[in-house]
């Protein structure tokens, strides 16, 4: 009884054992941070960025100056000029949110340059993941950059010098 009692605690050990899955951790942000090509997009990317805000906020300077100038104005104005002045305002107010809207809203001008711009990086990266993952028979890789919140995780399992590696960076 006690033979069988500890083969079968064997038997169930081993097979548990032989289902364990294989995972392994990475570090996206800091895979890109090291990919030289990534840095140049994220730079060409924040140039962009800059360059269009400052369309943005030398619009809404101006609109500034024209709502002040109306402001000092309105008392000397007739009925009909107020009117026309403060439509001129409201559509310039207007044309502002809009091409903030179309430049930085959602899947606008710079959601589709990054698009352009990054996705092949990433995409780049992904495959390298995608191989080692295949290669070294791992079930799940687990990204702790952003999104998924991991508490801790055994440096050991960090593949992401491995992934670096496979995409040719020296380290």
């Amino acid at each position: 009884m006690k033979k069988t009692t500890i083969g079968f605690i064997f038997l169930l050990f081993a097979t548990f054992s032989g289902m364990a899955q294989r995972y392994a951790v990475i570090d996206t942000k800091y895979i890109l941070e090291k990919l030289p090509e990534y840095r140049n997009a994220d730079y060409k990317m924040k140039v962009i960025g800059e360059q269009w805000q400052k369309e943005i906020d030398d619009k809404q300077a101006e609109l500034d100056k024209m709502y002040k100038s109306y402001e000092a104005e309105q008392y000397l104005l007739t009925d009909e000029l107020k009117k026309r002045r403060e439509n001129e305002l409201f559509n310039r107010e207007k044309e502002i949110r809009d091409l903030q809207k179309r430049r930085f809203g959602y899947e606008g001008e710079l959601f589709t340059e990054r698009q352009k711009i990054v996705k092949p990086i990433q995409d780049k990266v992904y495959n390298a993941i995608q191989k080692i993952a295949l290669a070294r028979s791992y079930d799940f890789i687990l990204d702790k950059s952003e999104g998924i919140t991991i508490i801790f995780a055994d440096p050991k399992l960090d593949k992401s010098d491995d992934v670096l590696r496979e995409l040719g960076i020296r380290l």
